[in-house]
C-alpha cells in the first residue's frame, strides 16, 4: 500500500526557521476554550479486568528474547526505568504477543531503539514512554501540550496559511494558548489497546514513531459488519486506505495526520507533567484521523464536519464505533441507551436501568473493557447535553452494597483509576461500545451504522422540504 507524503516542518531543540513552512489547505476552525489541568504522579494500578486470553508467560525463554532484553536494559540509564522494564517481564506483558503480526511486546521495544525513528523523536525517550505505560495505562491522557513560544510562529504560520492580518495572528495565538482536546474517544480507545491488546499497542507505537509514520493492519472484514459489502462501503465511506485481501480480510493503513508530527516532536524536547506523552500525540491523532474521513488537524484539534455530523470537535459515537472497530479488530456496537430530542435535552432512555447494568457487566466478564459516552445538562447552553468518553474496567460491590463501577478517565486530572457508583453513572450513559452478540440479547439488534444512516436520510429528506 502506497504511503502518504507529509508535508512536514522541522521542529528542533535551536529552534524552527520560519522559511521551513510548507502552506497546506485547511477548514476554517474555531477554539476549545476548556481550561488545561495538570496530571499527577501516583502509584502503579493494575485494574481488575486487567486480564487476556493470551498465554502469559514471565521468563525468557529463547536467545533472541534474552538478546533483546539485555540490550533494552542497557539502554536504559535511570533506575527507575529499569525497574519498569523488570516488572513489564514478571508481569507477563513484555512478551505478550497479541498483536496483529504476533510480535510480542519485546520485539517492539527492540525496534524501537534498533531501527531508525522519526529524526525529531529520540528512541530513548519512546522507550522511556512504553515503560511509563506499560507500569501505569492511566498515565494515557487527552491533556493538550503548549506550544512553546519558539515554535509559536511557524505553528500559527501553518494554521493561518502565513496569514499577515494582525487580527488573524492574535486569535490564533489565543486558541492555541487555551486549547484543549476532543479527543477523549481517541484516548479511550488507546487505553483499551494499551490494556487489552497489549502487543498491539506496542506495534502501533513502532510504525507511527518510525520515519514513515504509518502502521498497516490485516482485520477481519466481519468486524465491520455482517455483510461484506457494507464494511466495504464502510471503509470507503471513511476514506480510510485499504486493500481487499481474500473474501474476508482487509489490510488497512493507520496514519496520523500531517501536522502531528509537529506536535510530538516538540513534546520530544518540551513535555511538561501531565501532559500528552509522543505516544499520546500520535495514538490520538490517528485515531482521529481514521474516525473523520481523514480530516483532522492536530494544530487545532479540529476536523471537517461531515454526512454524520455538523460539528467540527470530536468524534461522534458512529465514528468512534468505526475506530474501535477497526482498530481492536472486534464487531462492537454502540448501544444507545438516552433518548435526545431536538432541542439535544434528554428525554428518555431506550432500556430500563436493569438491563443496561446487566450489558454492562456481561462485557466486562468477557473479558472488555467498555468505552462510554455519558451526558450531564449543560447550564452553560440551556441544559442542551454535553458529552466525555471514559472507560468502564470493572465493576464492585461495596460492604454497604453500593455497586461501583471503576473507570478510566483521561481527563480527570488523575493517573490513576477512579469510582463512579451505579446510581450516578447509569442515568448519564449516552451510549456503550459493547460486541455484538450482546447487544443482540436483549432487543432486536440493527448495527448501530445503519440506524445512523437511516436516521441521517430521513433528516435529508424533512430538509428538502
Amino acid at each position: 500500500m502506497d504511503s502518504v507524503q507529509l508535508n512536514t516542518i522541522e521542529v528542533n531543540p535551536q529552534g524552527v526557521n520560519p522559511q521551513n513552512i510548507q502552506q497546506v489547505n485547511r477548514h476554517k476552525n474555531s477554539a476549545v476554550t476548556n481550561p488545561v489541568a495538570q496530571k499527577t504522579e501516583v502509584k502503579e494500578y493494575r485494574p481488575a479486568s486487567y486480564s487476556s486470553a493470551v498465554t502469559i508467560r514471565t521468563h525468557l525463554a529463547t536467545k533472541d528474547e534474552k538478546k533483546k532484553y539485555k540490550e533494552l536494559m542497557e539502554e536504559l540509564v535511570e533506575p527507575r526505568y529499569k525497574r519498569k522494564l523488570e516488572y513489564a517481564l514478571k508481569s507477563g506483558k513484555l512478551l505478550k504477543n497479541n498483536s496483529n503480526d504476533k510480535s510480542t511486546v519485546l520485539d517492539n521495544l527492540y525496534k524501537i531503539i534498533k531501527e531508525e525513528r522519526d529524526p525529531g523523536l529520540n528512541k530513548n525517550a519512546i522507550l522511556e514512554e512504553c515503560l511509563d505505560i506499560l507500569a501505569n495505562p492511566y498515565v494515557i491522557t487527552q491533556t493538550c501540550e503548549d506550544i512553546p513560544k519558539e515554535y509559536q510562529k511557524p505553528v500559527i504560520g501553518l494554521i493561518t496559511n502565513l496569514d499577515t492580518n494582525p487580527q488573524k495572528i492574535l486569535e490564533t495565538k489565543w486558541e492555541l494558548d487555551n486549547m484543549h482536546t476532543g479527543t477523549c474517544p481517541a484516548a479511550s480507545i488507546e487505553f483499551d489497546l494499551a490494556t487489552k491488546h497489549t502487543a498491539e499497542f506496542f506495534r502501533l507505537v513502532e510504525g507511527l514513531t518510525s520515519p514513515k509514520h504509518e502502521v498497516t493492519k490485516r482485520i477481519k472484514l466481519d468486524s465491520l459488519s455482517e455483510n461484506t459489502l457494507d464494511a466495504v462501503w464502510l471503509l470507503n465511506k471513511f476514506k480510510t486506505p485499504w486493500k481487499k485481501e481474500g473474501f474476508e480480510s482487509a489490510t488497512v493503513l493507520l496514519k496520523p495526520d500531517e501536522n502531528a508530527i509537529i506536535r510530538a516532536r516538540i513534546q520530544n524536547n518540551h513535555r511538561d507533567k501531565g501532559e500528552r506523552s509522543m505516544i499520546d500525540v500520535l495514538m490520538q491523532s490517528t485515531f482521529m484521523q481514521l474516525g473523520s474521513q481523514q480530516t483532522y488537524n492536530s494544530l487545532t484539534d479540529k476536523r471537517a464536519p461531515n454526512d454524520w455530523t455538523q460539528d467540527d470537535g470530536g468524534l461522534i459515537e458512529f465514528e468512534k464505533t468505526f475506530v474501535e472497530s477497526v482498530i481492536e479488530d472486534k464487531n462492537t456496537t454502540s448501544v444507545i441507551y438516552q433518548n435526545v430530542d431536538d432541542q439535544g435535552r434528554l428525554s428518555g432512555y431506550t432500556k430500563d436501568f436493569k438491563t443496561i447494568k446487566k450489558e454492562l457487566l456481561a462485557t466486562l466478564k468477557a473479558g472488555h473493557n467498555i468505552n462510554i459516552g455519558y451526558t450531564w445538562p449543560d447550564p452553560h447552553n440551556e441544559n442542551r447535553l454535553a458529552g466525555h468518553e471514559i472507560t468502564i474496567v470493572s465493576y464492585k460491590v461495596k460492604p454497604d452494597g453500593e455497586g461501583v463501577f471503576i473507570c478510566q478517565d483521561s481527563d480527570d486530572d488523575k493517573a490513576e483509576p477512579i469510582e463512579m457508583s451505579e446510581k450516578e453513572l447509569l442515568p448519564k450513559i449516552h451510549h456503550a461500545g459493547i460486541p455484538e452478540e450482546i447487544a443482540a440479547k436483549d432487543f432486536d439488534y440493527e448495527e448501530s451504522w445503519k440506524v445512523t444512516l437511516d436516521e441521517y436520510n430521513k433528516n435529508k429528506e424533512i430538509n428538502k422540504k
